[in-house]
């Protein structure tokens, strides 16, 4: 794999590159015995996977900010295929009440759980802070995803238990992740909002999802859980994530035409790690046009990944003493 294959859309040894789209790369699978959790399922590459899985027979539970888009997305899907089983819940990701109330409305539906897909997120935006007061691409792409994540895995564990089917993860991040603050985790300057940049905020956020996947996928290694957690770059794909930045996202665009996507080709990896049979008891990797590629030196490294978890479990804690 290199910049070849992803110019001429040649597939990798997974048989499948960037040119693949979503339903190919799931065609023939049957995920009729698959409960799907996605976040920001009602746009942009999480609709086309939401709609795709669906497709496959997946019972899918999109969790949205905007419940208005959702019930759209949702009868989009539908029309198309009127034996499509999606459910919406709101979520808000950037407010820790409303990630819990999510989970517990979930959860109260006493249905199993087989994956999991973090695929919502917000980008380049400027500088603002959460309901609970923290950086908001931060608390959005990571704390959001890291405490639903917390939430549901015990789900996820017990779904895998008694079905003997293997539960997933999956953490969509971002090539954005190799471009971050030069400590790579700000972890004493979250909030700092004279050195904020959009940018590298974003590629933190993108950084810590990569590092949030590796170190879980350890922890259910050593536990011995049938669960695997992965991350993803979808790849370049014009949507409506990139609305704070129009402008230098399509001159990026005009620069680098050859190396974007479509959204159904968009959400090709994401399904790939999602449901592909050649993912099974693959883990803790980062993945890139359906095949494993390198992630940065500091995503791949354990002492931060760790780390990131201890500061991400005491922050969670310190902000929920105050809801």
């Amino acid at each position: 794999m290199g910049i070849i294959s992803l110019i001429t859309g040649w597939p990798g040894p997974s048989g499948y590159g960037s040119a693949t789209t979503a339903e190919q790369v799931t065609a023939g699978i049957d995920a009729s015995d698959l409960t799907v959790v996605i976040t920001g399922g009602a746009s942009g590459i999480g609709l086309e996977t939401s709609r795709v899985l669906a497709l496959r027979g997946a019972h899918v539970i999109i969790a949205a900010r905007n419940m208005e888009a959702a019930k759209e997305a949702k009868q989009n899907i539908i029309k198309n295929n009127q034996n499509a089983k999606v459910d919406l819940l709101q979520l808000d990701l950037s407010c820790l009440k409303s990630v819990k109330a999510f989970a517990d409305n979930f959860l109260a539906l006493n249905l199993p759980l087989n994956i999991l897909i973090n695929n919502a997120g917000i980008m380049f935006c400027p500088y603002q802070l959460s309901q609970d007061g923290i950086e908001m691409q931060f608390a959005t792409n990571h704390l959001g995803h890291f405490y639903l994540t917390k939430l549901l895995l015990d789900k996820l564990k017990s779904t895998a238990s008694a079905t003997g089917i293997e539960g997933r993860i999956v953490n969509l991040s971002s090539v954005a992740h190799l471009h971050t603050y030069k400590e790579g985790i700000r972890f004493d300057a979250i909030n700092d909002k004279d050195s904020y940049s959009d940018k590298l905020a974003y590629g933190q956020s993108k950084l810590a999802n990569l590092l949030h996947a590796n170190e879980l996928s350890r922890i259910l290694k050593e536990e011995g859980a049938n669960v695997t957690v992965n991350s993803v770059h979808p790849g370049l794909i014009m949507t409506n994530l990139m609305r704070h930045s129009l402008n230098f996202m399509r001159i990026m665009n005009l620069l680098t035409y050859v190396l974007w996507k479509n959204v159904p080709q968009g959400a090709a990896t994401t399904c790939y790690v999602a449901v592909h049979p050649d993912m099974k008891g693959v883990s803790g990797k980062y993945f890139l046009d359906c095949n494993e590629w390198p992630a940065s030196d500091f995503a791949r490294d354990p002492k931060l990944a760790k780390k990131l978890w201890d500061y991400s479990n005491h922050l969670l804690d310190s902000l929920l003493q105050h809801t």
